[in-house]
């Protein structure tokens, strides 16, 4: 018993003796917001999708989606406003990837992806020139910068198939383009929505599955743009279909009319499956 005390004794005065010699290491580079490095989202890839063949196509639907950020479920694509933790709002994204010249941008008024915009074009289309009155009585023209939070609206344009191979229903985005609202200069009144660009989707895949979106339910799984796009996370109704005179769903039918439209054309999508089968 007497050894085991002189052994615990021995080691106590050891590590006293030695402690006061060891030094803190110095850390290198600037300060992490967290306890390890997150290197995930940063390696990631996009996921490849099922090759389809035209052949196992046997039944296809055009449909563009409007999704309303003001929509708590959408609110992670509205959200931050400025860049904080990693995280950038989807506009944010989007418009950085064009100056970068990471993805190309397009005409807003042409979802064909006809008329490409150079990064100099987009940002001259989005700053605003303002006229103001100095206290001399001279006006003076200042540009206002693209603000991302007047976004509110994100069109998408869709093919939704039937592959008679996998016997599945699936859906391929194929644009993305964000809106934002316009005020008149006197009145302050709003006059609509303006498309800003166009974004061809599988382009722009490259960039959206390194961007981290917040998941309200866990902080360590951390989701994509590309992920969030691809698993549907998100709500949104159809305003418009393929038809043989191209024109949106406001344009025959008006409040609660075209929201009963837009449900009646994605539940015929879906019963086109539901009736394939017999049971």
């Amino acid at each position: 018993m007497k050894k085991i005390i002189l052994s615990i004794l021995t080691t106590l005065f050891l590590v006293l003796l030695v402690a006061p010699s060891i030094k803190a290491q110095p850390i290198e580079g600037p300060p992490r917001d967290g306890f390890y490095d997150k290197l995930y989202m940063e390696q990631k890839r996009p996921a490849e999708l099922a090759y389809v063949r035209e052949a196992d196509v046997l039944y296809a639907k055009r449909v563009w989606q409007r999704i309303d950020l003001r929509e708590k479920i959408n609110q992670t694509m509205y959200f931050p406003t400025e860049p904080t933790g990693g995280r950038k709002s989807l506009t944010q994204v989007l418009y950085d990837a064009i100056r970068e010249g990471s993805i190309t941008a397009y005409d807003g008024f042409d979802d064909d992806f006809n008329q490409p915009l150079t990064p100099e074009q987009v940002i001259n289309r989005l700053e605003d020139e303002r006229t103001m009155t100095l206290e001399d009585g001279r006006d003076t023209t200042y540009t206002v910068a693209f603000d991302p939070t007047a976004v509110t609206r994100i069109h998408i344009k869709e093919d939704w198939f039937f592959d008679s191979k996998r016997s599945v229903l699936d859906v391929r985005i194929i644009g993305i383009c964000p809106l934002r609202e316009r005020f008149d200069p006197e009145t302050g009144e709003s006059i609509g929505f303006e498309p800003i660009f166009w974004v061809y989707f599988p382009e722009a895949r490259s960039v959206l599955v390194n961007e981290e979106v917040y998941n309200r339910h866990n902080d360590a799984h951390r989701v994509s743009y590309d992920d969030m796009f691809l698993r549907r996370m998100f709500n949104s109704y159809i305003y418009k279909e393929s038809n043989v005179y191209d024109r949106s769903i406001e344009e025959y039918f008006t409040g609660l009319d075209a929201l009963l439209e837009a449900k009646e054309i994605k539940n015929n999508v879906r019963e086109f499956e539901h009736d394939l089968w017999e049971y």
